[in-house]
């Protein structure tokens, strides 16, 4: 029988962004458990604990992945906390507080065919240094009986109520809130959420198959839809998460959706946030608002951001969040005697009912509220099905020669001001506009953000850059 290291070297799933992912088809018994009972003897060589916390989202193969994670769990001497389908930030939330680790399935918003396990401590999110631990365990692995525990239900419970108890129960009040809820792992709990803060909820687009929502790049039939929508019912707001919850995507009362990092620079000034950090790719109006005492760049991905967090706990309070939207919680927050505590990982909610409360405070709209900010706008967009290799090969192009790559972009006219280099290819042009290349951590893509003066210019530019990346030789 291989150990744990050779059969996840052989499994083709690795470690990107968010957690282990690969195709579901490489997600066997065998693999699941390699990876869990790596992550448990991980695990013990720091904490004590008898549970461990496990939730899926709706994805059809989480089911049978999760079968398998929590019958390796008990037959590895552990007890499994069994939470179903649920959003990963609640289940993060719930693990914290019981001061245990824990396991969600997710594939966040990749396509269906492919799926993830995210692991948490009982302090938050795994480090890239327990990431390398998991990968090079040279244990033999144990045998198992796939089966499901029944369902607990106290993690959404308290997730609810962590909201509603820190922001009060009219604090959504008068609003008129749409949810699209597609296949979201939270589609059960924000519509009870936001009733009990005082909103008018009307539930959209619920599907019986997987969805797969990215908030960086949203489909133009989303477009369209948050636009119809609105039209036809007045909605102040839509809300909508990627797959598993820990996303947001938030539409304005025009049924224009906001772009994430947009959302958490608004989050993080009406929470009063001292110090952020943030992706490289997060829009530069974070550094002209002028409203944080420190902004850390760092690469792409929540590890990467939370990692960023030592460096400002000297600090009375902290955050990050990224360009999909999901906001960061470093530090804990006070007001008026209420406590809001840290929830170091990416989390929907906290910036959806942050920008709606105040919209209420200020009888204003969303739109108003983005107005407000420096006015940089950003687009991104992806190649999919675009190889590892590919995206690496253009990015070495574009460093050995700028403005070669500029000129197969069809932008000859344009010169190249600044490189930078921390995560990807990320270019500052004479204009003031910026193209960022980078491939995914979790899937065969290659993704493109750029940033401009003007919303149509950004567009545009993204829709050239990939354009032209596809008609290219490399």
């Amino acid at each position: 029988m291989n150990n744990i290291k050779e059969i996840i070297e052989q499994s083709g799933i690795k470690f990107g962004t968010s957690g282990a992912r690969g195709l579901v088809v490489d997600l066997t018994l065998e693999v699941c458990t390699a990876f869990t009972v790596s992550f448990l003897d991980a695990m013990k060589k720091t904490f004590e604990f008898e549970r461990v916390a496990v939730a899926m989202d709706n994805r059809p193969s989480s089911p049978e992945i999760a079968a398998t994670i929590c019958s390796a769990i008990e037959a590895y001497g552990y007890e499994v906390d069994f939470y179903g389908v649920l959003p990963t930030p609640a289940l993060a939330l719930q693990s914290m507080c019981d001061n245990i680790p824990s396991i969600m399935i997710t594939g966040s918003h990749i396509a269906f065919d492919r799926n993830g396990i995210k692991f948490y401590t009982p302090i938050g999110e795994i480090s890239k240094d327990d990431e390398s631990e998991i990968l090079n365990n040279t244990n033999e692995i144990i045998s198992i009986k796939s089966n499901l525990p029944q369902i607990k239900d106290n993690a959404a419970i308290n997730y609810m109520s962590r909201y509603a108890n820190f922001f009060g129960s009219n604090c959504l009040s008068g609003l008129k809130i749409g949810i699209y809820e597609h296949s979201s792992a939270g589609r059960e709990l924000y519509a009870k959420l936001f009733k009990s803060l005082g909103a008018q909820v009307i539930s959209l687009g619920r599907s019986d198959e997987f969805v797969p929502i990215d908030t960086e790049a949203v489909a133009p039939i989303d477009k369209q839809r948050a636009k119809e929508w609105t039209k036809e019912y007045g909605f102040d707001a839509i809300f909508s998460t990627d797959g598993d919850g820990d996303r947001p995507l938030i539409a304005d009362e025009n049924g224009d959706w906001l772009r994430g990092d947009i959302v958490g620079l608004l989050t993080a000034q009406y929470l009063n946030i001292e110090t952020l950090a943030v992706p490289v790719s997060c829009n530069t109006a974070i550094e002209k608002s002028n409203l944080f005492k420190v902004v850390k760049r760092t690469k792409i991905g929540s590890p990467y951001v939370i990692e960023a967090f030592e460096k400002l706990k000297s600090y009375n309070s902290f955050a990050g969040f990224e360009a999909n939207g999901g906001f960061i919680l470093g530090s804990i927050l006070e007001n008026d005697e209420k406590i809001l505590d840290a929830l170091p990982t990416r989390d929907a909610l906290l910036p959806f009912i942050v920008l709606l409360s105040q919209i209420v405070k200020e009888n204003t709209t969303l739109s108003k509220l983005v107005q407000d900010l420096p006015q940089r706008f950003t687009s991104s967009d992806r190649i999919q099905q675009f190889s590892r290799e590919n995206s690496l090969k253009l990015i070495e192009n574009g460093l050995s020669d700028p403005q070669a790559l500029l000129k197969n972009f069809g932008l000859e006219n344009l010169k190249v001001v600044d490189i930078n280099q921390t995560d990807g290819l990320r270019l500052t042009l004479d204009n003031q506009a910026v193209i960022h290349l980078r491939p995914s951590g979790n899937a065969p893509e290659l993704r493109c953000y750029c940033e401009a003066d003007d919303q149509e210019i950004s567009d545009s530019l993204v829709k050239q850059v990939l354009s032209s990346v596809k008609e290219m030789t490399l």
